[in-house]
Formats: C-alpha cells, sequence, structure tokens
C-alpha cells in the first residue's frame, strides 16, 4: 500500500511540472514595431518589410507599435485606414505616387518604461513611383531610427530607446528581437533561436530525473 502511494504521488508531481514547465519557459514577447498590409477591409501582417515593399499609388500601409508574441497575435494599427480620407488633402501630381499611411504608436502598456504613445497619426506620402514603403515613411514621419541589423526601431523619434527587445512575463526586458531584417520583423517565435523548445526539453529532462529519484525512493521504503 506504501508503494502504491508513493508512485501516485510521483505520477501527480510529474503531471504538475510537465503543466507548468511551458508556462515557465514561454516568454510574453516583443515590443517591436509590426508593417501591415491594408487588404479590404482589414489588415494583413506584411510579407515584406518597409525597406524592399514598393506600394502603388492608392495603397494603404499601416505600422503598429505593441508587444505581441508572434504574427499571429500581433496588435493591427487603429483608427480610420480608407485612402480617400487620408490623401483627400494631397492632390494627385504627375510623376509621383501617394501612398497612405497609419501610424499607431500603441498604448500606455506596450511603451517603455518613461515613455507615452503618441496619438495615432495619419499621412499621406506622396513621393516617386519606385520609393519603397521606408521612403514613403521617412518622407512623413521622422526621425527614424534603426539598428545595426537595419530593423525599424523608432517613427517620429518613438520610442526613444529599445529596438525589438523581449519582453519576459514578469515585464522585464531581455536583449533579443523579433529578426535581423527590418522587413520580416518575426515577432517572436518566428526567430527559431530555441528558447520555448529548450526550455521544454530541460523541463521534461527534469521531470524525468525527478519522477526516477521519487520511485527509486518509494521502493526502498517498500523493501526497507
Amino acid at each position: 500500500m506504501r508503494h502504491r502511494a508513493a508512485a501516485g504521488r510521483v505520477l501527480l508531481l510529474t503531471l504538475v511540472l510537465l503543466l507548468l514547465a511551458p508556462a515557465q519557459a514561454r516568454a510574453a514577447g516583443y515590443r517591436y514595431w509590426s508593417f501591415w498590409d491594408r487588404t479590404g477591409d482589414g489588415w494583413a501582417y506584411a510579407t515584406e518589410g518597409p525597406s524592399t515593399a514598393r506600394p502603388s499609388d492608392g495603397d494603404v500601409q499601416g505600422f503598429r507599435f505593441a508587444v505581441s508574441e508572434d504574427s499571429s497575435d500581433a496588435d493591427r494599427p487603429r483608427g480610420a485606414a480608407s485612402f480617400g480620407a487620408i490623401c483627400a488633402r494631397t492632390p494627385a501630381k504627375s510623376g509621383l505616387k501617394r501612398v497612405a499611411l497609419v501610424i499607431d504608436f500603441g498604448t500606455p502598456a506596450d511603451a517603455p518604461s518613461g515613455e507615452t504613445p503618441p496619438a495615432t497619426r495619419l499621412a499621406c506620402a506622396r513621393v516617386s513611383p519606385d520609393a519603397t514603403t521606408a521612403e514613403a515613411l521617412a518622407s512623413v514621419a521622422k526621425p527614424l531610427r534603426y539598428d545595426t541589423n537595419a530593423l525599424l526601431c523608432a517613427i517620429a523619434g518613438y520610442p526613444r530607446t529599445g529596438c525589438g527587445e523581449q519582453i519576459s512575463s514578469g515585464g522585464a526586458t531581455a536583449p533579443k528581437k523579433p529578426g535581423t531584417d527590418e522587413g520580416t520583423e518575426k515577432a517572436t517565435g518566428e526567430e527559431d533561436d530555441g528558447g520555448p523548445a529548450l526550455g521544454l526539453i530541460a523541463g521534461g529532462a527534469v521531470v524525468a530525473a525527478l519522477a526516477a529519484a521519487a520511485v527509486v525512493q518509494a521502493r526502498r521504503r517498500g523493501n526497507g
């Protein structure tokens, strides 16, 4: 009976640790500027970055500053996103194209410590036909800030510091970035740095070791 009770406790401990390991290994996400394309009545996460994307005349594109785990849960730009409304006061001009931009600086909850996000900005960039989104953005929202890997860090000077840092579940930051290319802007897990996976493997190893030790101890007690 004592052996069966000990084995039951081992099984319970194993299940608890297996449930807790993923939650402990998982980070909350990254704080960064995500890049979006307006498609119909909604936003789609851009498939290439602003430094390589070349929008057409009449396109609407957006940027959103927030903390997100990956592209599937990234916060979309807020506010009106109609080309007609955003570019109503910017008349067409021969030899140039117009690109409507929605720049959402996010919420206070996602802001770095000591900073307050500005209000969402709507801008109509009138640029050369071959201009990239980055060039269109620079024409209406300077200063822009990039890191050494060309990751877009700040728009219109916001935020003042930081660039794609990882935010732990406790709110602390770690020096990891969602990607090395400003275009893809991988929002956490897509840059396979092994973090969550290694955490799960390590957690499993600990569980196995603890379970084995408990079984041995229970058998010794049963034989004693």
